[in-house]
């Protein structure tokens, strides 16, 4: 079962269930797939990498207000964007961790055959397409960058 279709599965449970904030997630998401697919001639379905995209997206947007939120004292706010992007996090999947972040970056390296930060524009092209979905763009290129140094 692709993505698209996960998801759209997930919005007739979560009705079911009334479970109000996983409908309004996965609608979200629904609404921004089907703006891709008619963006394009002829698009049945979208393929799976692009959904991730998506849903990183607004995985990571969800984020950013939560703590914009938390700045201006307003937990409630908060806590549904939080609560939303728990809901995206389910389809997205699993984050690297900080040594496992470094392990994939060296073997890019070694890879590319990089050794000066003159070579950080290959590793970074080369690390964004393999890692996409499981680190964060700023995360690798601080790697990168680290390394590189």
């Amino acid at each position: 079962m692709s993505l698209e279709q996960q998801i759209s599965k997930g919005i007739m449970d979560a009705m079911k269930a009334k479970d109000t904030v996983r409908l309004s997630a996965l609608r979200n998401a629904k609404k921004y797939i089907i703006e891709a697919k008619t963006s394009g001639p002829g698009i049945d379905e979208l393929p799976d990498a692009d959904v991730l995209k998506i849903i990183s997206k607004l995985a990571k947007q969800g984020s950013d207000s939560a703590a914009i939120f938390m700045q201006q004292n307003r937990q409630d706010l908060a806590d549904e964007e939080l609560a939303q992007v728990a809901v995206y996090q389910e389809f997205l999947p699993k984050q690297l961790t900080a040594d496992e972040l470094t392990a994939e970056v060296q073997a890019i390296i070694a890879e590319v055959g990089a050794s000066s930060m003159k070579d950080m524009g290959k590793v970074m092209g080369i690390a964004s397409k393999k890692l996409a979905g499981r680190a964060d763009g700023k995360d690798i290129s601080a790697k990168v960058k680290e390394l590189l140094a």
